[in-house]
């Protein structure tokens, strides 16, 4: 009798083990992934060995390509960094938000146009990633570099759990401890921010890893003011060639110690077994700098703050175990307002339809299932830059991209697929391609109720 009861209750946990193994399994497959993006600052679309770099040394940025898919026609939403990072966070364009600046922009009176009178912060009533994931069950965390607002804007005001070193100011006072910036407390003696984001980072994984968690990890690196680890510093002096067009060491250290960043989170993120259930994106805000010699975006033309390829065009990254193949490569143009309706289907979250997004959901390009519809994709700029660039909107469709400058009305058009350096203006050449893309840009700025500069 003792026997009979012995085993009845030897089977009866043995069923209830498997049972709860099952459900955990079913929990695992069914289990919302964990986003983490990283999002740098002012890197260039060649500024990482996969994407071309002969001086710069990246492995795990390159280890992070051969995992997921690379974006070879990956575009920021506008050239400087404010409206891009919101772009990213809405899914709506900045000309819509009416953020087409960073904030609080560059005014000179030796400017021949006003500026319109522009929108220096993310609304509160704009529902962000942070807030649309949040109905799923994520916990998220803003760390690093915000610059959508002052304190009544902060990452926690709009959906984050937490914000990190964010505030309204778009650069670090220093790179290394003490930092001076007042949602980043703590630190030691020779500590360096982007290890130190990174820390936090990592910290909000381990605090979290039973639960679903968005990390929006922006670095204020590679950003001005240029400050990197001496030891790296000299290691790149040593490198450095006599005609490498990326010839600033310390900017070289920069890009090598988010690379160090990258590697640190993939680790983590292994170590902790989170890797097969985490969609790990890495970009950038703008094209690289290429005042004063900071990098050099060849063969594309320009660099942050102009409408040519080198100020738009970024390296964008994707890994997703089990969903993107492993070292693929994406050649179709996409745009930052893209990430929002992208991650909230692989979250399982349908965003408000009420709510205008323009940008698309790459899950078709992700998986292998297909394309996405798109006629063209859209800048609009009507401000002044530091670095030259005049008031102007851009279209880009197909292969052909133009560019109409607002002071004098001076259209250019090339085409990028013959003519990645944008040298040969073909407006002349071709005029009813110029007018055709014209027409659209026009129709996209009515649509977006695009804000216009005025001659003064």
């Amino acid at each position: 009798f003792l026997i009979f009861i012995w085993e009845r209750q030897l089977k009866i946990l043995l069923l209830t083990f498997l049972f709860l193994v099952a459900a955990a399994l079913v929990r695992g497959a069914d289990a919302p992934p964990n986003i983490v993006f990283v999002l740098i600052d002012d890197m260039g679309w060649t500024d990482a060995q996969c994407f071309g770099s002969r001086v710069y040394e990246t492995p795990h940025i390159d280890k992070l390509a051969s995992q997921g898919m690379k974006f070879t026609q990956a575009y920021a939403a506008c050239n400087v960094c404010s409206p891009t990072r919101a772009s990213i966070l809405t899914g709506r364009s900045p000309a819509r938000l009416h953020i087409t600046d960073w904030i609080p922009g560059h005014v000179s009176p030796k400017d021949k146009m006003r500026v319109p009178d522009w929108t220096m912060h993310l609304p509160l009533e704009e529902i962000t990633l942070a807030r649309a994931l949040k109905s799923a069950g994520y916990s998220s965390a803003s760390i690093g570099k915000w610059h959508l607002g002052g304190p009544e804007f902060y990452p926690d005001k709009h959906g984050f759990d937490i914000n990190i070193a964010g505030t309204d100011k778009g650069q670090p006072p220093s790179y290394f401890y003490p930092y001076r910036i007042p949602t980043l407390t703590g630190g030691k003696e020779g500590e360096y921010i982007t290890d130190r984001l990174t820390d936090e980072a990592i910290a909000f994984m381990e605090k979290n890893k039973g639960r679903p968690f968005f990390i929006y990890l922006a670095h204020f690196a590679v950003h001005t003011p240029l400050q990197a680890k001496k030891e790296v510093i000299d290691k790149y002096k040593a490198k450095i060639k006599p005609g490498d067009l990326q010839r600033n060491a310390i900017y070289a250290a920069m890009v090598e110690g988010v690379d160090d960043s990258v590697g640190r989170i993939a680790a983590k993120l292994d170590e902790l077994k989170l890797s097969d259930n985490t969609i790990l994106v890495f970009f950038s805000d703008n094209g690289g700098l290429v005042l004063n010699n900071t990098t050099d975006n060849s063969p594309l033309r320009a660099g942050k703050g102009t409408g040519y390829e080198g100020g738009v065009r970024v390296p964008m990254i994707v890994r997703w175990p089990g969903k993107v193949r492993p070292g693929s490569e994406c050649t179709v143009p996409v745009i930052s307002m893209d990430f929002f309706p992208t991650l909230c289907e692989a979250a399982g979250v349908k965003p408000d339809p009420a709510r205008p997004l323009d940008g698309v959901s790459l899950m078709p390009l992700l998986t292998g299932t297909g394309g996405i519809q798109r006629d063209a994709l859209y800048w609009h700029y009507p401000h002044y830059h530091p670095g030259g660039a005049t008031p102007h909107s851009a279209v880009r469709a197909g292969d052909f991209k133009l560019i109409e400058y607002f002071e004098d009305g001076r259209l250019e058009l090339y085409n990028l697929k013959d003519d990645l350096s944008e040298k040969e203006n073909l407006a002349a050449k071709m005029p009813e391609k110029a007018q055709e893309l014209h027409k659209l840009l026009i129709e996209y700025r009515k649509a977006m109720g695009a804000q216009m500069p005025v001659m003064k």
